[in-house]
């Protein structure tokens, strides 16, 4: 097992690498960036805007991602050619491409990701800042995903073709075809003070006094505030996960050893948990770190912007309209390196789940 561990590590250098390579080359064709940003504000609110973004940007030579644009700017008519090459110096972006690149992967090496263009705050202190409004929005809904769509899954299979499964589906399905982002809004009308209740609060993940609340009522007051965001984003998880785990029963109901169990007379429960249980949900158990972490950085966006929620989708969201770029790229290799050390765990559920899966016994 340890030599399959190593070599799983060892190959997350080739695919990290890779992602960041496609990335880059991608965002660099794009079109705008940073000086562009610069440009489009001196031409909002004049001089100071300028002033201000450049300052923050100073010290981005090594972790300047992408531009290309060196030459002719949109908005950069009448202005100093000076002026707009002393903007690319600051960005970092007087140095090609290729040396952009291999300056920010070294910083990266030693996970210094830069300072924020337009913010004027370090990348990892931005990342830490949000992290737990998306932890507690992935978290919650991973956790009930699981604890709802698992018992029905296989209450589903074990009740194959019966009313309760026809019922069940259509209940699912509607659920599925239900947009989050439209069912949170329906969940703001109904109980956040919209045309009905008030029962709900309307932003945030805590309410402003709560640092001067007791341990208890902290507690509460989080729980208050996440129900509708979690609610919403809950909503259209059930289908996949429940008809998963009903097909993965069905198929294991009709192995030869339950036929063999259930021929020697033991209990139907006994057979359901005590031996098709660990083998259907090999597949569900162990997608769990992977799925943890699909929702936590690419499903709550729209709902962090209903909600007012200040996380890790909203910053990548933002990072993305404003060419932030290192926010952008430090974000991209932060979280695409905890999605393949995931990955790897999932992997080394199969072991916890199932102790005869030996995957040293492969050349993986």
């Amino acid at each position: 097992m340890l030599a399959y561990i190593i070599r799983r590590l060892l190959l997350i250098v080739p695919t990290l690498l890779g992602i960041m390579v496609i990335n880059f080359v991608i965002i660099q064709a794009a079109p705008g960036g940073p000086v562009e940003q610069v440009l489009a504000q001196l031409e909002q609110v004049g001089g100071a805007a300028a002033e201000r973004v450049t300052r923050a940007g100073g010290d981005f030579a090594g972790t300047a991602a992408a531009s290309g644009e060196r030459g002719a700017y949109r908005g950069a008519q009448g202005l100093d050619p000076q002026f707009i090459k002393e903007l690319e110096r600051q960005f970092g972006f007087d140095k090609p491409a290729h040396e952009r690149f291999l300056l920010m992967m070294k910083s990266y090496l030693s996970f210094d990701f830069g300072t924020s263009f337009f913010r004027d705050r370090s990348v990892v202190e931005l990342v830490v800042e949000k992290m737990p409004v998306s932890i507690s929005l992935g978290l919650w809904t991973t956790l009930i995903v699981y604890l709802v769509s698992i018992p029905l899954g296989i209450a589903k299979a074990v009740r194959d073709g019966s009313r309760f499964d026809v019922i069940t589906s259509g209940v699912i399905v509607v659920g599925y075809a239900i947009p989050s982002f439209l069912f949170a809004v329906l969940l703001l009308v109904l109980f956040a003070g919209g045309s009905y209740f008030n029962w709900f609060p309307l932003r945030g993940l805590v309410s402003e006094n709560w640092q001067e609340l007791g341990a208890l009522d902290k507690v509460l007051d989080y729980l208050w505030h996440i129900t509708l965001p979690v609610a919403a984003m809950v909503i259209g998880g059930f289908a996949t996960l429940t008809m998963l785990t009903k097909n993965s029963f069905l198929d294991q109901i009709a192995q030869q050893y339950v036929v063999t169990a259930r021929a020697k007379g033991l209990p139907e429960k006994r057979v359901l948990y005590g031996h098709v249980f660990r083998n259907a949900m090999l597949i569900v158990i162990a997608g769990f770190p992977s799925a943890f972490v699909g929702i936590l950085f690419t499903g709550s966006v729209l709902i962090e912007v209903i909600f007012s929620l200040d996380g890790l989708g909203l910053l990548g969201f933002e990072a993305a309209i404003n060419r932030d770029y290192p926010v952008m790229f430090g974000t991209l290799f932060f979280f695409s390196l905890l999605g393949l050390l995931m990955n790897l765990v999932g992997d080394l559920m199969y072991t916890v789940v199932d102790p005869r899966i030996d995957f040293e016994a492969r050349k993986a």
